[in-house]
């Protein structure tokens, strides 16, 4: 074992006691736990089990329950990471154990003080969350338990989870109220839990970049500096409504460059493996923020261990968009192409607007939308917009520092539009 990949292991074993500690500092709030120790809490309320024994029962119970889903073949390919849930189970119930007894001082009487704790032990999980899936050499059992009912039945991963975390609460109601005669150990905390932890993981994982010279051997060396192609790429982001799809089509018969958006759709189903209707159900329809960071509460992991379908089809996008940049001059047309080429010189980056007016006209003479419609739909397909690109490029869309050119073509003709930015693209200084 290299040493870089001992200190993951090692920084893995911290963020299993970190987690441990903020759980077990939101279960001495008395206002209910995590929503993925809920059983546990409950069932150690009526029985002689601590909450970490119970926490090592029930993951080693979902480690023998993972063989029922899988193939020899997939388990025999996925076997260290399948071993290693024994070890974290235990390392994790025993955490958990010892954080209580640690915490044993922590007894807030008033409700203000309850919620006080509750936020400091939401704060802990978080940051313990977000060490575990920077290290990322390893998945807690439940996470990994979802991972593979995901692959078996075809799901996404993210619903998946959540419906996990979900299921997992209502049998603690369940649990709770035919042993105790009413509801214990799943209170507001629990909701609060689920809906905190995610958005502070969010935010807190930057941080852990300092890290990044310590536990990846890539980054002791300098970055080889990579020439920048001659050739000029136009990226064009847009509005709904905005006619981003018509001025590219434009700029490419002025140009006589590729044009690139209808096409992606064939191009990231061959390279993701997925079908072309799916791509084109799904290619923008990513959940919102707050249901990605319920997802991650309780440990999103990288991309070998817990790609979802959407993060697939992201990462087939962005290769593609290089892949085309590095081929020639072209033209592409949304797929968040100013994130993936922000480092090349070479590229004019566009982002195309409109009025709400001037778009409604337009995708309702264009488009062919329903005039009562058209409001609802920009509306809607704008939303899924900014959220795939919030919540992949962590930039704010339509951001002017980010682009070349903005143009509103509700107050410009597409001709005139078109004719700007091709004068643009020949004056553009070579690299």
């Amino acid at each position: 074992m290299n040493v870089y990949l001992f200190r993951r292991y090692a920084l893995f074993v911290v963020s299993l006691f970190i987690n441990a500690f903020g759980i077990s500092f939101i279960t001495k709030a008395l206002l209910g736990t995590s929503p993925i120790t809920s059983v546990m809490y409950v069932l150690s309320m009526f029985t002689s089990l601590t909450i970490g024994q119970w926490t090592i029962l029930i993951n080693l119970l979902f480690v023998a329950c993972e063989l029922l889903l899988m193939t020899w073949q997939e388990l025999k390919s996925d076997l260290r990471m399948y071993l290693l849930q024994i070890p974290i189970s235990l390392c994790f119930g025993t955490f958990i154990d010892c954080s209580m007894n640690i915490l044993h001082w922590l007894e807030p009487h008033s409700y203000p003080m309850q919620i006080l704790s509750l936020l400091v032990g939401c704060f802990i999980l978080a940051v313990g969350i977000a060490l575990e899936v920077k290290v990322s050499v390893a998945m807690v059992s439940g996470e990994y338990f979802v991972k593979v009912i995901a692959h078996r039945f075809r799901g996404e991963f993210g619903f998946v989870k959540l419906g996990f975390d979900v299921t997992l609460v209502m049998l603690a109601c369940v649990l709770s109220f035919i042993f105790m005669g009413e509801i214990r150990g799943v209170r507001e905390g629990t909701v609060v839990a689920a809906l905190l932890v995610g958005p502070i993981v969010h935010y807190i994982s930057p941080c852990y970049r300092v890290l990044d010279r310590w536990i990846k051997a890539d980054a002791q060396a300098p970055a080889a500096s990579v020439a920048a192609p001659a050739h000029r790429v136009i990226t064009i982001a847009r509005e709904y409504g905005s006619g981003g799809h018509l001025l590219g089509e434009m700029l490419a018969r002025e140009l006589g460059l590729q044009l690139y958006d209808r096409e992606f759709i064939r191009l990231a189903a061959r390279k993701s493996g997925m079908d072309e209707d799916y791509v084109i159900r799904n290619e923008q329809s990513i959940p919102s923020f707050w249901l990605k960071c319920i997802f991650a509460q309780s440990g999103k992991n990288s991309l070998e261990h817990s790609l979802s379908p959407d993060d697939v089809l992201f990462v087939a996008e962005s290769r593609i968009v290089q892949e085309l940049a590095e081929k020639g001059p072209c033209i592409i047309v949304g797929r968040c192409a100013d994130f993936v080429l922000k480092d090349n010189p070479q590229v004019i980056k566009v982002f195309c607007y409109s009025d709400p007016q001037s778009a409604a006209v337009r995708c309702t003479e264009e488009y062919g939308i329903a005039p009562e419609k058209a409001a609802a739909e920009i509306k809607r397909v704008n939303h899924h917009r900014i959220t795939h690109y919030e919540y992949y490029t962590g930039r704010k869309w339509g951001e002017p520092h980010h682009y070349d050119l903005l143009v509103n073509t509700g107050s410009m003709d597409l001709l005139v539009a078109c004719r700007m930015i091709k004068d643009v693209y020949l004056h553009w200084p070579k690299a």
